[in-house]
């Protein structure tokens, strides 16, 4: 029988009984009275009873319309009360948020400061350097740094930050192997690689006609930490394609130069990674939206 009944007559209904009136109940509701009208008449219909005795003086409720408004003028009340809970909960930054990120300083304190922000939320999070979007299952959301066009994966992913990248090497070392100027130059040049972060393949530059290039280097130094490139350029162990914020006191002393080549370094990005739910969860929405406010004034 519920499935035959609109909500929208029970409420006409409700608010005939109430004011007592179609009139008065019509602009309550802000519809036309013919539609309040005819919502109480489909009512009656659908019941095959007759809720109210109309006449051209009053309206007066039968029995049975008596008896149908005391017994779902509570259930229309839970009812109301129950969608409110949720739309509230749906606005509210609370609940279990699950996290996987690469373990790195800058992206630590703006989660701190986040579930500072927001005490309601229990965080649960797991680091790893380059995680994959493939387990994003067992997580709300993933923080991955890519170089480069990034796989269709079919989630969403959010860009938060964009690091311009520079390629860099101590003063020893360009002068014992020579200053490259072309990518090509650095097919016979010691480099430092990332094992398997970025795919174990950073070297990826951009030509001024908006092509991207993707250039093979030599590598006896591969490791999956941009501080352990840093210092492993800074000691001469190869050259190194860095974010260049991570190097700028280092090129300001001297001890790395930029190396200046035919193409542009892509710049490093680090994107969120979530799933493309039409109704998104407020926790991360307000979870990006803290991340992208709080990098981009680091």
């Amino acid at each position: 029988m519920i499935e035959q009944i609109e909500q929208q007559w029970l409420k006409s209904f409700h608010c005939v009984y109430e004011y007592n009136s179609f009139k008065k109940a019509a602009e309550q509701l802000n519809l036309p009275t013919s539609n309040v009208s005819r919502h109480v008449a489909l009512l009656e219909e659908k019941l095959n009873t007759r809720l109210l005795e109309r006449t051209t003086r009053r309206m007066t409720p039968t029995e049975a319309g008596e008896q149908l408004y005391s017994t779902t003028r509570v259930l229309l009340a839970a009812l109301n009360d129950a969608l409110e809970e949720v739309n509230q909960r749906s606005q509210t930054v609370a609940g279990q948020l699950r996290i996987l990120m690469p373990d790195i300083p800058v992206l630590a304190k703006a989660v701190v400061a986040f579930c500072v922000e927001h005490p309601a939320i229990s965080l649960s999070c797991e680091t790893s350097l380059s995680p994959k979007e493939s387990l994003l299952d067992g997580f709300d959301l993933i923080l991955s740094y890519q170089r480069g066009k990034i796989t269709d994966s079919g989630w969403v992913a959010k860009e938060i930050v964009r690091l311009r990248s520079i390629v860099v090497a101590a003063s020893d070392l360009i002068r014992q192997h020579g200053r490259p100027h072309k990518l090509a130059d650095l097919n016979h040049l010691p480099c430092i690689s990332s094992l398997t972060a970025l795919n174990g393949a950073p070297w990826v530059f951009r030509h001024s006609n908006g092509q991207l290039l993707t250039q093979s280097v030599k590598s006896s130094f591969k490791v999956n930490s941009g501080n352990m490139a840093k210092f492993g350029a800074l000691a001469g162990l190869g050259f190194a394609i860095l974010p260049e914020e991570s190097c700028s006191d280092e090129i300001n002393a001297g001890t790395l130069q930029i190396i200046e080549l035919d193409a542009e370094p892509e710049p490093l990005i680090l994107y969120a990674f979530y799933a493309g739910r039409k109704h998104l969860a407020k926790k991360i929405t307000i979870f990006v939206d803290h991340l992208q406010k709080h990098l981009s004034t680091q």
